[in-house]
């Protein structure tokens, strides 16, 4: 079973959630496809006993040799990645979205196209089964294609050690990579938050999901901090037959936990927090495949 966490928005504690998720019970694959900003690795330090070059896509690069400062391709570039740096055309790694016009226009044939292997994807075990990973290079492109690496990977991986449970900490928003992450799963869980934000991205993310005919169960995270709007947002999910699985407290135990490098639930099981998680996880785990939405449209 894949079960994906997703938030449509950062900063809800996806992350957090995911890993109390992963240590809750027997050995599990955990999938980290936040590629362009993972984190799950900091706090289980999983060993790499796979690495793996994720070829991003082209980048420009200048032959100096070759170069005669002309700076027709400054006046070309169109993502203002080439500048003056002392007197010297440079071409910025971040900047660059490789488009291959200014190695087309170079009178000199200076600048060359070269494949871009700064991103990597890894695969190792971690204190509660095995780990895959990605990490996006910063300014690299096509995360997407990268969260399917890791997912295809997540799968070999869990045949190969005889684990049933994939858990996937997926991306926020609802681009490319978020729609990679959605597609084939089992189920989708949505951590939102008592923000106008969070209803809002909320919403937005259920508009994909419902194309994938997922079924979708949406966490509140602190919701004692806008009493107010998690009643809307509960409103908001009845009104559209979405099972809300459960709400969880604001608890500065959380950041304890990462402190220390643990997840919520092997920080401290007894605490209310950490009940609380497992009674949502069992909940999810227990319900049988659908989606909540479809009832609406039958």
């Amino acid at each position: 079973m894949e079960i994906a966490i997703v938030s449509g928005k950062g900063g809800t504690g996806k992350s957090s959630i995911s890993a109390a998720f992963a240590t809750l019970n027997g050995k599990v694959v955990l999938a980290d496809c936040d590629v362009d900003a993972a984190n799950l690795y900091l706090i289980f330090n999983p060993s790499h006993e796979e690495e793996v070059v994720y070829i991003s896509g082209p980048k420009a690069v200048i032959d100096y040799s070759l170069c005669t400062q002309c700076g027709i391709c400054i006046d070309y570039c169109r993502f203002d990645a080439i500048s003056l740096v002392k007197d010297k055309v440079t071409i910025s790694d971040l900047a660059c979205d490789g488009c291959v016009l200014c190695s087309r226009i170079c009178p000199e044939n200076a600048i060359k196209m070269v494949a871009n292997d700064k991103s990597r994807m890894y695969s190792g075990s971690f204190r509660n089964g095995e780990m895959v990973y990605g990490r996006l290079s910063p300014g690299d492109e096509n995360s997407g294609k990268l969260v399917n690496m890791v997912r295809e990977k997540a799968k070999q991986v869990a045949i190969k050690n005889n684990l049933k449970t994939i858990i996937i900490d997926g991306p926020p928003g609802i681009g490319c990579p978020v729609i990679s992450t959605l597609t084939g799963v089992d189920k989708v869980v949505i951590v939102t938050e008592p923000t106008l934000s969070g209803l809002h991205d909320m919403q937005r993310i259920m508009g994909i999901i419902q194309k994938f005919n997922l079924k979708a169960y949406v966490i509140i995270n602190k919701f004692d901090l806008n009493p107010s709007l998690s009643t809307q947002i509960k409103k908001w999910c009845k009104e559209n037959n979405i099972a809300i699985s459960g709400q969880l407290p604001f608890d500065k135990n959380m950041v304890e936990a990462m402190v220390q490098g643990k997840s919520i639930t092997e920080f401290n099981r007894d605490i209310n927090i950490s009940k609380k998680i497992k009674l949502i996880w069992n909940k999810i785990i227990n319900q049988k495949k659908g989606a909540d939405f479809l009832k609406r449209s039958r």
